[in-house]
């Protein structure tokens, strides 16, 4: 796959792996790794691109002695995913041309 298109998708997969509850970067590892490979080094770059957009803000929560970052989606993060879905219509138009 496309290195630029894989990087969209996998923003797409970030937020959509928040989008239910909060979660932490082990947890959204293993979420989207059932669709798509992601790796640590992938992921937090994502990850920081999404906050200082806005499309997720982070907290931290003390677990077994120690803090865990946690991240949840913004109301502009569940707009992008509806947008998202609109751009994701007009894709499958311009493959259904290519492959007719």
């Amino acid at each position: 796959m496309d290195t630029q298109l894989k990087k969209g998708f996998l923003e797409l997969l970030v937020l959509a792996a928040v989008k239910n509850r909060p979660s932490y970067g082990y947890k959204i590892i293993q979420d989207v790794s059932t669709v798509m490979e992601i790796s640590e080094s992938t992921l937090y770059p994502i990850l920081k691109r999404l906050e200082l957009q806005n499309f997720v803000v982070t907290y931290t929560e003390e677990f077994n002695s120690r803090l865990w970052r946690y991240y949840q989606i913004t109301s502009s993060g569940i707009q992008r995913l509806k947008d998202c879905r609109q751009e994701f219509d007009e894709l499958i138009k311009v493959y259904d041309f290519i492959m007719s």
